[in-house]
């Protein structure tokens, strides 16, 4: 497979993968509406597609750390920080989740002690991360459009012209 075609095959990945946690996030985000174990057993799930996001953008990751402190482009090196803190924060909710776990942890066999200060912590990173959640968002708003655009819209778009071309009458096609 060609570095071009690798590229895109990675771009359509992240994006899929990209729109499962964030529909993920969303239905997790209220516990109250789904229920503790769904929320739990949710979230436990998506750490498999936050780390598989992780090791499609490892080359990228590995590149900036390397020049990070050599770099003068303000964009970059902010982008950099912001999805360190994320993954800072991530392992910060899935820890504190674990230690507060009531459908998770106990279907392993194992209790833990309530912790009031876990699940304060828990509920404050659980905030923090749609804070950075936002910023990353706003700042990768550029590739969002245009992945929605190039793998989603456009063949939708192509789908859809394609089928009222399939639809016209012989006459119509002779007009045309």
């Amino acid at each position: 497979m060609n570095s071009i075609s690798k590229s895109k095959s990675n771009t359509k990945t992240k994006l899929v993968l990209d729109i499962l946690i964030f529909i993920g996030f969303l239905v997790a985000m209220d516990p109250r509406s789904t229920g503790v174990a769904i929320h739990e057993w949710l979230t436990i799930a998506s750490m498999a597609a936050v780390i598989t996001h992780i090791l499609l953008s490892w080359d990228w990751i590995v590149q900036l750390t390397k020049r990070f402190f050599r770099m003068s482009a303000l964009r970059p090196r902010l982008n950099y920080i912001l999805n360190a803190l994320l993954f800072i924060d991530v392992v910060l909710i899935m820890y504190t989740g674990i230690m507060i776990s009531e459908a998770f942890v106990p279907s392993l066999g194992f209790s833990l002690p309530r912790n009031f200060n876990m699940r304060e912590l828990h509920d404050m990173t659980a905030n923090l991360f749609v804070l950075l959640l936002g910023l990353h968002t706003a700042l990768h708003w550029d590739w969002i459009v245009n992945a929605f655009k190039r793998y989603i819209f456009q063949p939708i778009g192509r789908l859809l012209s394609s089928k009222r071309a399939l639809q016209k009458t012989p006459v119509e096609k002779q007009e045309v």
